[in-house]
Formats: C-alpha cells, structure tokens, sequence
C-alpha cells in the first residue's frame, strides 16, 4: 500500500489548530450583542442563524450573497465554532 492510502482524509493536527484558532478570530460572544450570543465579528449575525441558514439547504455561496458583509472563512468559523461546543458538551464530566 502507498503512502496516499495509509493518509487519512482527517485534517493534520496542525491543520486542526489553525482551523479551531480561526473562531477566536472571526467569532465574538459581547453581552452587549444580542445578549451575548455568538457572532460573527463587526456583526450582528449570530452563529445560531448561519446553522439554521446552512441546515434549511443555503448553500455557502447564497449566504455569502445574502450577507455581503461576511467572507467564507466566518462561515466555515461557524461550523468549526458549533462542533467545538458540541464536542465541550459531549466530553463535559458533569455528565
């Protein structure tokens, strides 16, 4: 087997840690902001109605049309952001 088979389709560590750094940069929790929810930076849209966007069949390029303000790594911040707080969730020990 060659060295394309034995790699797995998983992004590298480093990959990972620049990807999950990405949210601090393009994501913001402000009390003052929609009473603290997450949002996307210099924006009053939240993490919470990009989800919804992609899960009722936007596609990136129509959210990106729709909001002339973001660029596609919030989106992809977005989704990173969500599975960050899913994972916190399922690893919490007060389980």
């Amino acid at each position: 087997m060659g060295e394309e088979s034995e790699r797995s389709p998983a992004l590298s560590l480093i990959e990972r840690r620049a990807t999950f750094s990405n949210t601090e940069d393009r994501i913001a929790i402000d009390p003052s902001v929609w009473d603290g929810k997450p949002c996307i930076k210099g924006t009053r849209i939240t993490v919470c109605d990009l989800l919804e966007y992609l899960a009722g069949g936007m596609s990136e390029e129509q959210i990106l049309s729709d909001f002339p303000s973001l660029v596609r790594e919030d989106v992809r911040a977005t989704l990173v952001f969500a599975a960050l707080r899913e994972r916190r969730l399922i690893n919490d020990p007060r389980d």
